[in-house]
């Protein structure tokens, strides 16, 4: 167990020295989230100014941003922090995409089963020259110019991580991620019982192992001092 941070400043002015606070505390991750700001531009000024701890999104909305988009980001931060970059994507749900982000919400577990997909044949074109040849059913990638491609980089592997609550999601997390960001309203019957037989039902699927993948779960905690604040905070 590998204990996380999230990014309580989004100021840009300010980040670098919370990144490196966090980072002498010996937290392992810190995570960016897509809320009131960019989940993106934080992990850029965390990146320049940390040495060791990773650092992630949870989540940065998937929909709003072509898969070109993501891969261009994700491979700049992964290159700046020197491969520390987790690439943490989510679909949100119909009335954010559609009244928020103003874009359409359809299928949202096949269609963001296919980014991460379409983000690794990218990500292979640009490491290895691999021909980008990527047909979906919701996506089509197949130009890629010298001009446009950033070349290879010293840390390649950026992995991805989904959100997920439901059956397909997990599913989806366990066939082709390295991670699932669990959903923060959870307990632990819900993990044992729903969250893990799914996602491993996805790791059996594609044949990957258990100790290939991560779950990022955030736990909510009731503190207090007495008997009688620990039951009053409850």
């Amino acid at each position: 167990m590998k204990l996380d941070a999230g990014m309580l400043t989004h100021d840009l002015r300010s980040i670098s020295q919370y990144a490196r606070k966090v980072e002498a505390m010996g937290y392992d991750c810190l995570w960016s989230s897509e809320t009131q700001h960019d989940p993106y531009l934080p992990l850029a000024v965390a990146a320049a100014t940390t040495e060791r701890i990773k650092l992630g999104t949870a989540i940065a909305v998937a929909f709003p941003r072509s898969p070109m988009i993501t891969a261009h980001i994700a491979w700049d931060l992964q290159k700046a922090s020197g491969g520390r970059m987790i690439l943490g994507l989510g679909s949100q749900v119909k009335g954010h995409n559609e009244r928020r982000f103003s874009v359409k919400f359809e299928s949202p577990g096949p269609k963001l089963r296919e980014q991460v997909l379409a983000l690794r044949t990218i990500w292979d074109c640009w490491q290895n020259g691999a021909k980008l040849n990527f047909k979906g059913e919701f996506y089509r990638f197949d130009l890629m110019t010298p001009m446009f491609n950033p070349g290879p980089i010293e840390h390649p592997g950026i992995p991805i991580y989904i959100s997920g609550v439901n059956e397909y999601m997990c599913r989806v997390a366990g066939e082709v991620c390295d991670g699932l960001h669990v959903h923060p309203f959870n307990s632990p019957r819900f993990l044992r019982e729903s969250v893990l037989p799914w996602t491993e039902e996805g790791m059996r699927k594609s044949g990957r192992r258990r100790e290939n993948f991560t779950y990022a779960t955030s736990t909510f905690v009731v503190v207090g001092d007495t008997d009688a604040e620990l039951a009053a905070n409850k």
